[in-house]
């Protein structure tokens, strides 16, 4: 694996690239485990490495959609917006379950306490609506960037917030038509979107966000949607 310098990187994300993430083939079979640190080099994507994870998507009693402004202290996508949370369950057995994905299910909310502050009582995995898989790549810079099968996780509930500035920078709520004002801001540079937003807002999340009491008919486990 290639040596790259940390030194100028945020310490608590650095202790983070130490987590061992579920290495899976283009079909979502596990294939082992590597460090987060190894999953996100471009040099290692590039040969094919390819990684679980999951885009957490919560909603309010008024249907307005929590997003965050990931921090600068991230190493990769820093300030950028994105969907309520976003990351990857861990190598470990309670997260590799993969019975209607309860695995994915838990890491969402232990990572939904550890980013936004929410307490994991208000975020059960039971109550996480496990919608469709999608497959992207995308580069966040000359060293770092992203490959993976992302789990789309819906779930609407009025919870108490809580954000770790290490993890968040801002967060917000907003209704489809101030979302559809910050695509339109991202595409003039004026402000940042995550590429698996930008890529699940361009798609799907309308339609989806359109029968919020009627998810099953979207719910597609079979299908990983390419990118």
């Amino acid at each position: 694996m290639p040596e790259i310098n940390t030194d100028n990187l945020d310490e608590k994300q650095v202790q983070l690239l130490a987590e061992m993430c579920i290495l899976i083939d283009e079909n979502d079979q596990k294939t082992g485990a590597d460090s987060k640190k190894n999953c996100h080099l471009n040099s290692n994507i590039d040969k094919g490495l390819l990684h679980r994870a999951f885009s957490v998507f919560l909603f309010n009693s008024e249907d307005k959609l929590l997003l965050q402004q990931r921090s600068d202290a991230k190493i990769t996508f820093p300030g950028c917006y994105t969907n309520t949370c976003c990351s990857h369950p861990l190598h470990t057995s309670s997260e590799l379950e993969e019975l209607e994905a309860i695995g994915v299910r838990r890491a969402a909310s232990r990572r939904l306490e550890a980013e936004l502050g929410i307490p994991m009582d208000q975020v059960p995995p039971e109550e996480m609506t496990y919608l469709t898989r999608i497959h992207y790549k995308a580069q966040s810079d000359g060293v770092w960037g992203e490959h993976e099968i992302d789990y789309i996780l819906f779930m609407q509930k009025d919870i108490e917030v809580n954000p770790d500035p290490n993890e968040i920078k801002t967060h917000c709520y907003v209704t489809k038509e101030e979302l559809k004002e910050m695509l339109k801001k991202a595409k003039n540079n004026e402000l940042l979107i995550t590429p698996w937003f930008s890529l699940i807002a361009e798609t799907f999340l309308f339609q989806w966000w359109d029968n919020l009491q009627n998810l099953k008919q979207f719910m597609d486990h079979d299908k990983i949607h390419r990118m």
